[in-house]
């Protein structure tokens, strides 16, 4: 039996691994689901899937769950410290699912590389922002290690371990999200009820306005840059308003791979999982209608301007991108509270990609999990006194 972890056990992309596990539920064993609030929801997994050890990190949340759980053998725990109590570095695990979302994702996966075998990561900001962290202490405890991400996997699976130099480009996809066609002089009236209506996926408040924005795929091309080691040059993002088509390579030898899939990360989470196992999953039929109309087209950097952002980023890790990432969460809550329009979001993240307080971190690099989150509460207080 697979023995496995999921950090965010509540969230989509935890509720879905838990949905492909029951339905092989003999050949897993689950040694710890995470949640922060939903503690209903957690405790109907633990009674579903027989879970012996759960962290839940909301306080009062955590009280109320281990007086649910008092007369059970469920060990409740509130914080990722208990980690070493639960696993052994001498017995690792096989498999770690880390999908919680936001800066507080960083820890918990930084805490679970030493204890499992291999760790799929679903979580922007701790690549974003600790992938050398990451990256240091997957080879110390060799862990192996699968993005999560649909552009990423597809990515990686198209790789197939091949180095960097032996391909030209990578072009990830993106759907253009609400706005793709919308003209340039309705954009300054776009309003919450607007931005929150992706075409294609059905996702949070905070992911949902980075797809409107276009942030999410700056996002992704850094990600992409640290994971598979590239520079910003090989890397491209394309306009596929379908969603179908995930991810381009151009080797050297002048072939060209695509990798096109439903639009659902079940996929990506399934592959993962069962990596090397040849398990099948139904899916529906190869679409050719749209393979037939693939309308790849480039982005337009005047309707989306923080594309430009990518301009501010050396090849080497940095600080600075922590700076883009707190500061991007920073303006879309002000966005999502009304507090500032929506072209304010990038118009601001501009301006503040190009403050000297903030430029400085270009050349300074995380060496611990403490700079991220110190230098994150500082770009939120600077915002704030900014009155942005």
């Amino acid at each position: 039996m697979k023995k496995i972890a999921i950090f965010g056990s509540t969230g989509s992309i935890g509720s879905s691994l838990l949905k492909i596990i029951k339905a092989d539920q003999k050949n897993f064993k689950i040694e710890l689901l995470t949640a922060n609030k939903n503690y209903k929801k957690l405790i109907k997994q633990v009674k579903l899937f027989n879970v012996k050890n759960i962290v839940i990190t909301d306080y009062n949340s955590f009280l109320i769950t281990t007086k649910l759980l008092k007369d059970t053998k469920v060990k409740v725990f509130n914080n990722f410290d208990s980690l070493n109590k639960i696993f052994n570095t001498n017995n690792k695990i096989d498999y770690s699912m880390c999908a919680i979302s936001g800066f507080k994702g960083l820890k918990p996966t930084l805490d679970i590389i030493k204890f499992t075998k291999t760790i799929a990561i679903a979580n922007k900001e701790s690549i974003i922002c600790g992938w050398n962290l990451i990256k240091k202490d997957l080879k110390k405890n060799k862990t192996y290690f699968i993005p999560v991400d649909s552009e990423h996997f597809s990515i990686w699976s198209l790789l197939d371990d091949n180095k960097k130099n032996n391909f030209e480009k990578i072009y990830i996809t993106a759907s253009g999200g609400p706005f793709n066609k919308l003209p340039l002089q309705k954009f300054k009236n776009i309003s919450i009820k607007d931005a929150l209506k992706h075409p294609n996926w059905s996702m949070g408040k905070k992911i949902s306005i980075d797809s409107a924005t276009m942030m999410n795929k700056v996002f992704e091309i850094i990600e992409a840059k640290k994971i598979f080691d590239l520079s910003y040059k090989q890397l491209e993002i394309l306009i596929h308003p379908k969603s179908y088509l995930h991810a381009i390579v151009k080797f050297n030898n002048g072939l060209s791979k695509l990798l096109v899939h439903d639009t659902s990360m079940t996929i990506p989470i399934f592959n993962s999982i069962y990596l090397d196992n040849n398990k099948k999953i139904k899916s529906k039929k190869i679409n050719i209608k749209i393979l037939n109309n693939l309308d790849l087209k480039k982005v337009d950097n005047i309707k989306f301007p923080v594309m430009k952002v990518l301009k501010n980023i050396n090849d080497k890790d940095s600080l600075f991108e922590t700076i883009i990432v707190s500061a991007n969460d920073k303006l879309v809550n002000l966005f999502l509270s009304g507090k500032i329009k929506f072209t304010d979001i990038s118009s601001n993240l501009l301006k503040i990609c190009n403050m000297p307080q903030f430029t400085k971190f270009k050349s300074k690099k995380p060496k611990n999990i403490d700079d991220i989150n110190n230098l994150v509460n500082y770009v939120s207080l600077k915002i704030e006194a900014m009155s942005v």
